[in-house]
């Protein structure tokens, strides 16, 4: 599976999970946003629609490509935004890397990546992505009902009513 990442050098490189996935060979690290392989469902927290088993074929045939970027610092006009139409947000789901553990929606970029194979039915992927990081198995169990629930459901509706429903029963 072609993973890559596009790299705004905005982070510690000791920490990064995007470098040590480079390392491993599980992706390829870009720093000009031209190079976005056109086509591939590009992880965003600010598209409309969910990433789910529809995007099977995108997945496989183009890749995904993860942003590696402070979201803080990033607005919805930035430019990487407007190089794919097949951007796609993530549901809800639970942090397990050490920096933000236990953070919802909060995920470095290992994990997204393993959400976007898990979610799309790619679960041998997302589980390859996460052996390298000692926490990883972490993401996957923390995560497991939620991820088998997201990847049961063919469309985006049916994936955000699911975390909708998961939210409003969780609810205090």
């Amino acid at each position: 599976m072609k993973v890559t990442v596009f790299h705004a050098n905005e982070c510690d490189k000791r920490k990064c999970t995007t470098f040590k996935m480079e390392k491993q060979g599980k992706c390829r690290i870009i720093y000009k946003i031209h190079q976005i392989p056109r086509g591939a469902v590009v992880l965003n927290p600010f598209a409309e629609k969910a990433v789910s088993y529809e995007d099977r074929g995108l997945v496989e045939d183009k890749g995904i490509v993860g942003l590696d970027c402070s979201w803080n610092k990033v607005s919805k006009s930035a430019s990487f935004f407007s190089l794919s139409k097949y951007h796609r947000s993530l549901p809800f789901l639970i942090a397990a890397n050490p920096v933000n553990f236990g953070k919802p929606c909060i995920l470095s970029t290992n994990e997204a990546i393993a959400a976007t194979f898990y979610i799309t039915g790619f679960k041998e992927e997302a589980n390859h992505i996460m052996d390298g990081f000692k926490w990883g198995h972490s993401f996957i169990e923390m995560n497991y009902d939620l991820l088998e629930a997201y990847s049961d459901v063919k469309t985006s509706e049916e994936l955000v009513k699911i975390q909708n429903d998961f939210l409003k029963a969780h609810e205090k």
